[in-house]
Order: C-alpha cells, then structure tokens, then sequence
C-alpha cells in the first residue's frame, strides 16, 4: 500500500508540472505579443480532437452519445460555466505579470470546494466544512501578500481586476465539474473521467466558435505561434496532465491519506511556475511579501490535504468528495 501511494504520489507531481504549462504557455503567448482571446479559444478547439485520439485507449464513448441526447442543456450550461467562464478570465489575466502570480492566485479554488458545498448538495456533504475554511483563508492571505509583493505595496484598480479574475476562474472550474458530475448522480449514467471530459470541451465548442469568430473579426486570426503555444496547453494540460491525475486518484481512491496527499501537490505548481518562468521567460523570482504570500499558499494546500484525510478516513462519502474537480 505505501508503494503504491507513493507512486500515485509521483503521478500527482508530474501531473502538476504538466498543468503548470498552462500558466507558463499562456505567460509566454501574451508576452510575445499574442493576443490573449486565441490563447484560451485555440486550447479548447485544440483540445477535442487531441481527446478524441485519446478515447478509444479510455473505454470510447460509452454512455456518452446517449446522455448528451437526452440533456443538452444541463451539459450545455454547466460547461459554458465550467469552462468558458474558467478559460476567459484566467486566461485575461496572464497580463498581469510573472507565472507564479496567476499560478499562486488559482491555489484559491481549493476553497471553491468547501464554499459550494452548501450551495449545490441537498445530502450529508451539503454541510461547510469550517476547518477547510480556516485552512483557506490562510492561503487567501497567501494571494494577497503574493500581489502586494509583486504590485510594490501599491496595487491597482487594474491589479485588483486581475486577482479577481483568477479567483472567479478558481470558483467557476470546480462549480461547472461538480454539478455535472451531481447531474450524473441523478441521472444515473455512468460516464468515466475521460469520456466527462470529451462531453464538457465538446459542449463548450459552440461558445469558442462563436468567440473565434468575434476574436477574428476585431483582432485578426492567430499566428503559427499562438497556434503551437495553445497546442502545447492542450496537450500538457487538457491530456497529459489530466489522465495523469486522474490516474493517480484512481489508485488510492480508497486511502484517503493518500488521496489528500495526491490532491497536496498541486501546491507544486506555484514551484514550477516560478523556476520555469524565471528559467526560460526571464520572469521575476518572488521575493520579500511575495515569498512570503507563495511559502503561505503552499502551506496552507498542505494543510488543506492533512485535515481533508483526516477528516475523510472511514467514511466513503468523503472520500469520494475528495476527489479532484480537475479537467482539461
């Protein structure tokens, strides 16, 4: 068992360096002098045929075809929410600065869990896990000593847009995943992480296309860069990192330590973002209250991680609860 944690721990991290080009790419295309619409617009319309590939390796479609037939509209709204909503105003704020300032602002949606909760359960999980709380306005104060490091102690109206963005896109990615998986619940079907993931990006296409057309028409059509670099984020993030998460969940999906422990690395994703944008950007390494805000962050995911195990050990509702709310 201990092995076999470790190994599921392994894949975690790997998942997170994986996810972290999502940060980087984006940082890299604006930084470039891309627009930031084609970013986000191409990785979706990028990301559909790369999972199409990936399919017939997870089971195929499945139920799928049937479920989309029969709710269009639930799949329709909560992708447009768990997608469109999460990929524009993250996406917005790669603007804003180095890597690791959007990648430590986005740490916020281990709280989106928690928060929700009582909004969108009916059942035993409708209840707010105050610890988890607790534990997460340790990593809010964490964000904010991250931007006020980076903005000099003097932020901006600007500076406040784009910390909002990114933690209405930390709050709007889990809502869209949890309540299509709730859906599911009551529907009955069963549709695998893979084939949830096909269904969402392909129910969010519409919204890109129309987006595409508009991105099109005001700022041109993209370049070959921004093509390769929204590719890369499709690939590392909407495939690659995804089923290695996925995977790593799987295997420990009955230890809730273990699965706390695998959900504790995403923490990793602000290290990553801050040596690989430091290392081939030329960004800035965080230093004094940013340092400070990013030690804060990783702590409190930590935290987060321990008592969610804890909490979770021997009962197999919370265990499920545990599970990531990570897609493409």
């Amino acid at each position: 068992m201990r092995s076999n944690a470790v190994a599921a721990v392994g894949l975690a991290l790997c998942a997170a360096l994986f996810f972290t080009m999502t940060y980087v790419l984006n940082r890299s295309l604006v930084a470039g002098g891309g627009h930031w619409a084609w970013a986000v617009i191409l990785r979706y319309l990028i990301t559909l045929p790369l999972l199409a590939v990936a399919l017939p390796w997870q089971g195929g479609l499945g139920e799928l075809p049937a479920e989309l037939r029969r709710y269009p509209r639930t799949w329709l709204l909560w992708s447009a929410v768990g997608f469109v909503l999460f990929g524009l105003p993250l996406t917005w704020a790669a603007n804003s600065g180095p890597s690791w300032l959007v990648a430590g602002s986005f740490q916020t949606t281990v709280l989106a869990g928690p928060l929700l909760a009582p909004l969108i359960y009916r059942d035993e999980r409708r209840r707010l896990a105050w610890r988890s709380v607790a534990i997460g306005a340790l990593i809010v104060a964490g964000v904010f000593a991250l931007q006020w490091g980076h903005a000099h102690g003097q932020l901006r109206v600007i500076d406040w847009l784009e910390m909002a963005a990114v933690v209405f896109a930390a709050f709007m990615y889990p809502l869209g995943n949890r309540m299509v998986l709730l859906h599911l619940e009551k529907s009955g079907s069963h549709i695998g992480a893979t084939q949830r993931v096909f269904g969402m990006t392909l129910c969010s296409w519409p919204f890109w296309l129309v987006l595409a057309a508009m991105a099109w028409l005001v700022v041109g059509p993209p370049g070959w860069r921004e093509i390769l670099l929204a590719g890369g984020v499709a690939l590392s993030s909407g495939v690659i990192a995804t089923v290695l998460f996925f995977r790593a969940t799987d295997m420990v999906r009955t230890e809730p330590t273990a699965l706390a422990a695998v959900e504790a690395m995403q923490a990793a994703e602000l290290l990553f973002a801050t040596v690989i944008g430091a290392t081939f950007l030329g960004e800035s390494w965080p230093h004094g209250y940013s340092a400070f805000g990013a030690v804060m962050i990783m702590v409190g995911i930590a935290l987060f991680g321990w008592v969610s195990g804890r909490s979770a050990a021997g009962h197999d509702d919370e265990v499920r609860a545990l599970k990531t709310d990570r897609g493409a």
